[in-house]
């Protein structure tokens, strides 16, 4: 089997260079697109770094995926420090050769290194590629539940 460079991936640090790619991936993804919610998710990254950790897997074509998470602490009664996934894509050609994997691994690997003991998400229960992915990589279903009540229109 030949080597191929252009799927070699590595880790690194999410930038605000990357943020066009990222809403690219995400668009493609959720069939809209949300650039102010990136805008946001980056710039509250840059005013309080200690308290998010946004990662992006490149190859030789550009970003091939990034994953966000933001590090909480007593949220849902937890007394331990935990870090909430927000947000991961990879880029359409790239899914299914690991690079999600690749970057949560790397945020594990960031909170074993910060004393983070949890990792947390959520996923709609319609989801089921990303629920399956998630089951692959180690999640179980909490016993915590959810319960929401619209307000105003619903929004």
């Amino acid at each position: 089997m030949q080597h191929d460079a252009r799927h070699e991936t590595s880790v690194r640090a999410l930038t605000q260079a990357d943020l066009d790619a990222v809403v690219a991936i995400d668009a493609a993804l959720e069939g809209r697109v949300r650039r102010a919610y990136f805008q946001r998710r980056l710039a509250a990254a840059l005013k309080q770094p200690a308290l998010h950790v946004q990662l992006a897997a490149a190859d030789a074509s550009g970003l091939a995926g990034y994953i966000m998470a933001r590090r909480t602490s007593g949220e849902f009664v937890r007394p331990h420090p935990a870090l909430r996934l927000e947000v991961v894509g990879v880029r359409a050609e790239r899914r299914g050769q690991g690079v999600g994997s690749q970057l949560l691994n790397a945020l594990t690997t960031y909170a074993s290194r910060h004393g983070v003991s949890e990792l947390r998400t959520t996923a709609t229960w319609n989801n089921h590629r990303m629920l399956q992915w998630l089951d692959g990589m180690g999640f179980t279903l909490a016993p915590d539940r959810v319960v929401e009540c619209a307000v105003g229109d619903g929004y």
